[in-house]
């Protein structure tokens, strides 16, 4: 025999079953399959009547396939950039001295020669505000450090003290470049701004303004042995331009 709980329980299951099959409804064999977005779509059906086996087709505009790696922007029959483009001009006399000066230095690169002109314009410019004569002789030829380093000991005599403090390098320029039997010289042209001021020994402005950026154009000749072992240029000359 059932007991009350059981009866209720079979009721409830039958009400059950009864809305989900209300609900569902029941399949008949005709159903469509689920849709799927990335299957392969039907091919179309072969027209009939008039058109049938005419072969007629609706033509879209001609799309010119791109190439899965696209050429170079720069052709094969393009002649390449001028040797020292941004550097020198063709057949200018800075050019040809670069030229002769590459014919003997095999991997010269003018950039790279600027680049490294640029940091040792700055490095003995601060040197020489300092008075830093050890870091000034590894960059100066004999002449030009006995120079700079008789200005030093003049100022150091006086109780003096110079500040320099680059605000920023605006050009760097190739001037003039040479060779003279197996030595290379380059003249660059800079043009800086820069704050400089000089004190004496109490601390009174005796030259220069510690708030104004002056305008400074230089012109300084490095020079190299070509072939030597040593890669640095050392400056043999200077001139403040006019």
């Amino acid at each position: 025999m059932l007991d009350i709980y059981t009866i209720i329980f079979l009721v409830l299951a039958v009400f059950i079953f009864m809305r989900l099959r209300s609900v569902l409804g029941q399949r008949t064999g005709r159903e469509r399959p689920p849709y799927d977005p990335y299957s392969r779509r039907d091919p179309a059906k072969a027209p009939t009547g008039p058109e049938a086996g005419s072969d007629k087709v609706v033509n879209f505009p001609d799309r010119v396939a791109e190439p899965a790696n696209p050429p170079d922007a720069t052709d094969a029959d393009t002649p390449p950039p001028p040797r020292w483009a941004g550097v020198a001009e063709i057949g200018s006399a800075v050019a040809n001295g670069l030229d002769a000066i590459a014919a003997q230095e095999r991997g010269f690169d003018a950039k790279h020669f600027l680049e490294g002109a640029r940091s040792a314009y700055e490095m003995i410019v601060l040197a020489f505000a300092n008075g830093d004569r050890r870091a000034l002789k590894d960059l100066l030829a004999k002449d030009v450090y006995d120079g700079f380093a008789a200005a030093i000991t003049e100022r150091e005599g006086r109780g003096e003290t110079m500040e320099t403090r680059f605000v920023a390098i605006d050009k760097a320029d190739i001037a003039d470049a040479q060779v003279k039997g197996r030595t290379a010289q380059i003249t660059v042209r800079f043009v800086s701004q820069l704050i400089s001021v000089t004190r004496n020994a109490s601390g009174e402005v005796v030259d220069g303004d510690p708030e104004t950026v002056a305008d400074v154009t230089d012109v300084w000749t490095f020079s190299r042995d070509l072939g030597a072992r040593d890669p640095n240029w050392k400056l043999v000359a200077t001139e403040a331009a006019s």
